[in-house]
Formats: C-alpha cells, structure tokens, sequence
C-alpha cells in the first residue's frame, strides 16, 4: 500500500478520524433511534412525525457514508458492526419509548450529543490544517442545529 501524503500527519490523521468515527457511530445509533421512532409513533402528531422521522433518518443515512469515506480518506479501517458502533456512541438505544414526545426528547437529545462531538473535533482539525474534514463538521452541525431547532419547537407549549 503506498504512503499516504495529503499534508496531515500519521498522528493527526489518526486522531482525527477517531473523532470521526465517534460522530460516525453516534449518526448511526441516532440513524437506527430514529427509524425505530418513525416505525412506532402514534397519537395526534402521527402523520407529521412520522413523515419528519423519516425525512431524518434518511438524511442520516447519508451522513454515514460521507463520514465513514472521510474516515477512510484519511487512512483509517472503519468498523461497521452494531457492537463497535455501541462501543463508542453516547447515544441512548430506543428501549421501547411509545409517548411521542418522549420520542421528541429524546431524538433533540440524539442531535444534541453529535452537534458537541462534532464541535470538539475543530480544534485538532484546525491544529492540522484539515479543512476538509472541518468543512464536513461545519455542514454536520449545521443540519444538526437546524434539525434540534425543528425538535425542540415541537416541545415548547
């Protein structure tokens, strides 16, 4: 395999793609939270909800694998099974949630957790001159900040 020189060093490409790859399982454990929740609300929201989870967790489907790629760009092995992605997420599973605002709550609280994992990353991405990945954050939080806003409006009486 050749050597890889794209102006970061072996040390800081590793270290940011260990970052990646914690924001990666984190979209993923929101991924699988969020269709879990499209599946089985219920209640007056039903039609709204169900359509905004499923919009969501297409989108973060996507995100999977533009982070798992950056993550390979920058020369690291991606683990994709269930037990690495839990080893790593500070997302909570779906354990059998049926109120929709709890659901709500707890996918404002999924946001919440990628928004500060992906923000912690900017100052060793920025130390090493990685603008592309601090582009992919800045698009990660942007929609993340956009999709909490839309959650958190839904909780406000």
């Amino acid at each position: 395999m050749s050597q890889i020189n794209i102006g970061i060093d072996q040390a800081n490409r590793q270290e940011i793609a260990k970052g990646l790859y914690k924001v990666l399982a984190d979209t993923y454990g929101l991924y699988l939270k969020t269709h879990s929740f499209h599946w089985n609300v219920t209640g007056p929201m039903f039609n709204s909800l169900h359509q905004m989870f499923e919009d969501q967790y297409l989108e973060l489907a996507t995100a999977v694998d533009v982070l798992a790629e950056r993550v390979r760009a920058l020369g690291e092995r991606v683990p994709g099974s269930y037990s690495a992605f839990a080893a790593v997420t500070g997302i909570k599973e779906d354990n059998g949630v049926t109120d929709a605002n709890q659901m709500i709550q707890e996918l404002l609280e999924g946001q919440e957790v990628i928004i500060r994992n992906a923000r912690s990353l900017y100052p060793l991405v920025n130390q090493a001159n990685d603008e592309a990945t601090a582009d992919l954050l800045t698009q990660r939080i942007q929609l993340h900040e956009k999709t909490a806003w839309m959650l958190r409006s839904l909780l406000q009486r």
